[in-house]
């Protein structure tokens, strides 16, 4: 290899791995964030938090462990499960209370992009008025 492909090399080669320590640390800053949370710590759970894919956490066997650990730290096993119609209105309770605050959060979130839209389009009509381009801010 010439020296160029040898230095370009090296140089994507620690960019995967400072990208793979960055991916590492994100998660167990989520898997830190859903336990103090007092959410269930999943697969999917750690994904959405932080932002890495299954197979990233699949893939890293400390972490894997370690969510499978703490699921099943949460989850008993079925011989130790309740089959009692309380333990069902708790569970669909806590489904609900988790889906409503999921519900506004994206609520929330759907506010403050249309809030930014509104202003940017303000700010655009207004350029567009100062230009004399298109009719004034009221449409005229």
């Amino acid at each position: 290899m010439t020296d160029d492909r040898v230095r370009r090399s090296a140089v994507l080669n620690a960019a995967a791995k400072a990208k793979s320590r960055a991916k590492t640390t994100a998660a167990e800053q989520a898997i830190r964030t859903l336990v103090k949370r007092g959410e269930a710590v999943t697969f999917q759970a750690v994904c959405r938090e932080a932002d890495v894919s299954h197979a990233f956490l699949y893939g890293h066997e400390d972490l894997r462990r370690r969510i499978q650990h703490l699921r099943d730290q949460v989850r008993p096993a079925p011989q130790q499960r309740a089959n009692g119609p309380d333990t069902v209105v708790l569970a669909l309770t806590s489904q609900i209370d988790q889906l409503k605050k999921r519900h506004r959060e994206e609520v929330q979130a759907l506010r403050t992009a249309l809030e930014q839209a509104h202003g940017e389009n303000l700010q655009l009509r207004r350029e567009l008025a100062r230009r004399g381009t298109a009719p004034g801010i009221n449409g005229h």
